[in-house]
């Protein structure tokens, strides 16, 4: 059986693009969520490295889904989501299969049009990758 982090859960946030590479792990944080998966063959390159386009598409995920709480108010118009304006991603070290990878995501600022988040993307605790991101408001 695989260890799972203690306070992480399924993720119950479903998409086609992501289904490939479940399961997928949740855990909120004070100021946004942590996403979280065991990296494995279907998430790497021919080298055995995690794919940074895994890396990419889980930061913005939970950088976004970060966002979306700081954003719920009563006197606008309802909340239809988040679009990505901007995605900046810096490689600082590898990830390999077998390892638990942890994308904690944490909320920069929000605003009526823009929000604002970062993320570091930990590889068995030891920091691999880091994102900024900015997220158009949609209502």
């Amino acid at each position: 059986m695989i260890h799972v982090p203690e306070g992480f859960q399924p993720h119950t946030r479903k998409s086609g693009f992501t289904a490939p590479w479940e399961p997928i792990y949740h855990r909120p944080d004070d100021n946004g969520i942590s996403l979280g998966l065991h990296a494995r063959d279907a998430h790497a390159n021919s080298r055995g490295f995690v794919h940074g386009g895994l890396l990419s598409a889980l930061c913005d995920n939970a950088m976004g889904l970060s966002c979306l709480p700081h954003l719920e108010d009563s006197t606008l118009p309802p909340l239809k989501g988040l679009v990505t304006v901007n995605l900046n991603l810096d490689f600082l070290g590898s990830a390999r299969v077998g390892q638990w990878l942890e994308f904690r995501a944490d909320v920069t600022r929000t605003g009526r049009s823009l929000s604002f988040a970062s993320a570091t993307v930990l590889a068995d605790g030891e920091p691999c990758a880091r994102a900024t991101g900015v997220f158009k408001v949609q209502r």
